[in-house]
């Protein structure tokens, strides 16, 4: 009896062996199958999983791996839905802004961002603000993703979000302006213009928290962006100048605004608003106002293109010279002379200021991107005005006024963005 039962035992294991084969074959053609023998007193489906060995263990970093792929897919596909949303609903409140067609209507063809500005504007600007605050939301769990899976697709998918939110923040504050210009007076369009220009701050602070995060950045190499002409979007120092009898001050600037790439910046102290600005207004060439008066510097930027400026001054005689991308462009005296730049006051960039720290006017606004504003209470040498507009390792940096981003606060939508001189010019 035994003997049968073993025999029997064997007749199972092969028929076993023979419908294993049989089904695998049918699976993946053609295969070698090898048996194992299994004793007659332990379960088959233990005995498998014993044998099973590294091929298990294959098997289970597949199934990890393709359940990873799974999830990054599912993660694409909401932020693309996101921004399918996103172009949905821009493109909603445009129809719902535009007018009928009529003796009104505008010409075929006349720009036209954010529609008609009569019809809906509290309506419209309440759909975008909750828009905004749907990206952010959206966008802080890209932030949780990228977190654990600093993959190519996240970072893609990062730049494809803020290209997204570029697109938007130029509607939205050119609708804000048009609607200011259109009603002066509307006490909820402007609350809602100053929150959603604080969604749109946080967000551009999100986008430059991510960067730091992939890349930690040196505090140095950004720039500041000014896409629009406003009165309330501007940056500014945390702290004063101070008493100066000299100084040199230099940046780096690209425009293509026109007429006037407006002010790139302003220093006001208190009972003299124009106690140092850079302006170039309307169509008069830019010019550098001390004391309120003014010379006029023979820099040509607004061509788009990157340019790298130096001015120099000292009271005794008041004695300028402006450098254009490290060459000497111009020189001369009598500008306010014998005349100390005074302490106390407020350094602020992309506006002009008509009051202390405020009083803007988005006609005299910059419009463009700065980077690298450094200041010295002294008159730089023409060596080191060229290593500076050469990036060289021997440029000394502002004693004054340095450019990091510990010593800027930025205000009403301008944004913050990697920049290296020299590597990212033009």
């Amino acid at each position: 009896m035994p003997g049968a039962m073993d025999g029997f035992s064997r007749k199972l294991f092969l028929l076993s062996c023979l419908a294993v084969a049989q089904s695998s074959a049918q699976d993946f053609g053609q295969t070698q199958f090898i048996c194992t023998s299994v004793p007659k007193d332990m379960d088959l489906c233990a005995a498998t999983m014993q044998n099973s060995g590294p091929a298990e263990d294959l098997k289970t970093t597949v199934m990890q791996l393709r359940e990873t792929v799974l999830q990054q897919k599912e993660t694409i596909m909401n932020q693309k839905e996101t921004i399918r949303e996103l172009t949905s609903k821009l493109s909603r409140c445009e129809s719902q802004s535009l007018p009928a067609a009529g003796p009104g209507a505008r010409r075929p063809g006349a720009k036209n961002t954010m529609g008609d500005v009569s019809r809906g504007t509290t309506d419209t600007l309440a759909q975008l603000g909750q828009t905004l605050q749907t990206l952010k939301q959206r966008l802080e769990n890209l932030e949780q993703y990228s977190r654990g899976n600093n993959t190519v697709q996240a970072n893609s998918l990062k730049d494809l979000l803020q290209n997204k939110i570029d697109d938007m923040e130029k509607q939205v504050l050119s609708r804000v302006n048009t609607i200011e210009e259109t009603k002066p007076g509307t006490r909820n369009d402007t609350e809602q213009r100053n929150r959603v220009e604080s969604t749109l701050t946080t967000l551009h602070h999100r986008i430059t928290d991510l960067e730091k995060g992939k890349e930690t950045r040196p505090t140095d190499k950004f720039q500041l962006t000014f896409p629009l002409r406003t009165n309330y979007m501007y940056a500014k120092a945390k702290r004063s100048l101070p008493e100066m009898y000299s100084f040199s001050v230099c940046l780096w600037i690209k425009s293509n605004a026109s007429p006037g790439v407006g002010t790139p910046f302003s220093y006001a102290v208190p009972g003299q608003a124009n106690e140092l600005v850079l302006i170039e207004w309307g169509n008069n060439p830019m010019e550098i106002l001390i004391n309120d008066k003014v010379a006029k510097l023979p820099f040509l930027i607004n061509d788009g293109k990157w340019h790298h400026l130096c001015i120099t001054w000292t009271t005794r005689d008041g004695m300028w010279e402006a450098f254009q991308d490290g060459v000497m462009r111009g020189s001369g005296e009598n500008l306010a002379p014998y005349h100390p730049i005074k302490p106390d006051g407020v350094l602020v960039l992309g506006q002009e200021q008509d009051t202390l720290g405020g009083g803007f006017d988005a006609t005299q606004a910059f419009v463009g991107e700065l980077a690298n504003l450094n200041i010295w209470n002294r008159k730089l040498s023409i060596a080191e005005i060229y290593n500076l507009a050469t990036c060289n390792s021997k440029a000394p940096a502002g004693n004054v006024f340095s450019w990091t981003e510990s010593n800027i606060e930025i205000f009403g939508g301008a944004t913050k963005w990697t920049f290296e001189p020299c590597r990212s010019l033009n």
